[in-house]
């Protein structure tokens, strides 16, 4: 504790005597100040113990002593100590009415305490209370560190709100909270949500204060801290208490800071290294080779090998080239997705990552992330949360997009593609399926496609592809050519005559035309491109060809 008042009063080398404001005692000290000027309250800031002898002063005037007094309470002076045997054997009357009136400790100094020895009482107290704060700082410190090796972050967030007498919560880079000590905080610091997402727009290292403003009983004073060395913060920090952190709380709160970057920001050596297992993980699995893949995997991906996993793969493709799909998925996209698709300044592929890092690690499963050239492949637990995190990050998206499309810029877009559950032995397969899957997304104009959408789906969607348009009208151009000239509507008769599935009487009927007409053109058909309607396979062919060519027009 600082010095107060009542400190230097009972110091029994100081001899002090009360002579006003005995019930204000208990105000600390920030320093003991000589002044003989008749106004010092310009060169005071506030906490100061004030020493006179009244050399300047007309001690004996009663209004000229009321309004010495209000000021220098004004001024934040916590108290007015008078040297006796000076200029005045005893302290005037009219000082102690003032200060009686105005409540300011008085205090009588006897002539034998010099003004120095209060001053080093002062200095002494402040000294050693400061040497104590930075002892017990010091000890905050290696119980933090203890608490950070032995029970990570949960551990070390107990230790710190048991270090500043209230609360902490950790939030991941989403603004979702962590962790809480003690569990009852959970409420508290889910409250700040929107405070920490403010808080990470801000450049790193940033803080805020948030509440505190003694309105409710829950009205805690609250710092947020960001953490990380990066431009953008990975992860934020709230220490919540009753009043402002003291000097040995507030060595407690930084070296949490310290320790939770460390620990939640993993160097760029040893996240290469992770990678580079990864990728050698996934390299093998696509190989064929499982059981060495869950060996190099170990402990740090071994576990997404036990159970199904979904591959996806994702990409960014220009927004020029992106059409917002009739059959875009009408879910309603969570607000934590939403907070995330609001915010995809920079590369899409490492917002991507962001996203389904942070839902793993909340959720405390394994996820293995590999940049692979100009896209992304992920493979984590089926239906765990990062799956789930990465489908409604993707509806966030697609809801963004339909409503910017108007303005859209020229930044990239993301597109993913996902695979059905597989497990090790079937990697490779997974890994076809998550591709073919990002190949409709892209032609459908879709964020995200799963492998099992495909079969759900038709198949006459993906007729808009260029390469199957070129091929559709190089097979039918001979009868487009043939009908150009008027001798017969082949196409036409084709197209009916496939649609009643090789019913003559039925095609005859729709085109108004008789049987035998419809006959005659079918071999026209048949002799002009070379090919016999009894293959299935030709009829197959040309169904799908005057569908591509229908959705073209």
């Amino acid at each position: 504790m600082p010095p107060t008042l009542a400190s230097l009063v009972h110091h029994s080398a100081l001899k002090l005597t009360v002579r006003a404001g005995e019930d204000r005692l208990d105000v600390p000290v920030r320093w003991a100040h000589v002044s003989e000027l008749a106004d010092p309250v310009p060169y005071m800031e506030g906490g100061e113990l004030l020493l006179i002898t009244a050399l300047k002063l007309d001690a004996d005037d009663p209004e000229a002593m009321r309004r010495y007094v209000k000021r220098l309470a004004a001024a934040g002076v916590v108290g007015l100590g008078f040297a006796v045997g000076v200029n005045y054997d005893e302290i005037p009357g009219a000082l102690v009415e003032a200060a009686r009136d105005e409540g300011l400790p008085l205090l009588e100094v006897p002539r034998r305490t010099p003004f120095l020895a209060i001053s080093k009482a002062v200095s002494a107290a402040i000294a050693a209370d400061q040497y104590r704060s930075v002892t017990a700082g010091f000890a905050a410190q290696r119980e933090l560190t203890k608490q950070a090796l032995t029970g990570g972050p949960e551990g070390l967030l107990a230790a710190l709100a048991s270090q500043v007498d209230g609360w902490a919560a950790l939030y991941d880079a989403s603004g979702a909270v962590v962790a809480t000590a003690p569990e009852w905080a959970g409420r508290r610091a889910a409250r700040l949500t929107a405070d920490v997402e403010r808080l990470r727009e801000r450049p790193a290292p940033a803080s805020s204060v948030v509440g505190g403003s003694g309105t409710s009983d829950n009205d805690d004073r609250v710092e947020l801290h960001s953490l990380g060395t990066g431009r953008r913060p990975r992860s934020a920090l709230a220490v919540g208490t009753a009043a402002a952190l003291g000097t040995a709380e507030r060595y407690a709160v930084h070296s949490a800071i310290a320790l939770l970057t460390l620990t939640t920001e993993r160097s760029r050596s040893l996240q290469a290294a992770e990678q580079r297992i990864g990728a050698a993980v996934l390299r093998m699995l696509l190989a064929g080779e499982p059981e060495h893949a869950r060996t190099v995997a170990g402990d740090l991906y071994g576990g997404l090998l036990d159970a199904p996993f979904r591959l996806i793969v994702a990409e960014t493709v220009a927004v020029s080239s992106v059409r917002i799909a009739a059959d875009a998925p009408t879910r309603v996209p969570s607000a934590a997705a939403l907070a995330a698709a609001a915010d995809t300044n920079g590369d899409p592929l490492e917002a991507l990552t962001e996203v389904v890092e942070s839902a793993a690690a909340r959720s405390g499963e394994a996820v293995l992330v590999v940049p692979e050239r100009e896209r992304l492949v992920v493979l984590a637990a089926d239906g765990g949360a990062a799956v789930t995190a990465c489908g409604e990050y993707a509806v966030a998206l697609e809801a963004a997009r339909t409503r910017e499309q108007a303005s859209a810029g020229d930044e990239d877009e993301l597109v993913v593609g996902v695979s059905a559950p597989a497990g090790p032995i079937a990697a490779a397969s997974a890994y076809k399926q998550a591709e073919q899957a990002l190949a409709v997304a892209r032609r459908r104009g879709r964020v995200h496609v799963e492998h099992e959408q495909l079969a759900s789906g038709s198949v006459l969607p993906l007729l808009a592809d260029d390469a199957v348009r070129a091929f559709a009208d190089g097979l039918l151009r001979p009868l487009y050519e043939h009908d150009a000239t008027g001798r017969g509507d082949l196409v036409a008769s084709l197209r009916a005559w496939l649609a009643r599935h090789g019913q003559w009487d039925a095609a005859a009927a729709d085109l108004g035309v008789h049987r035998h007409t419809l006959r005659y053109r079918m071999r026209r058909v048949e002799e002009i491109l070379g090919r016999s309607l009894d293959d299935p396979d030709v009829r197959m062919e040309l169904w799908l060809a005057l569908k591509a060519t229908t959705s073209a027009e």
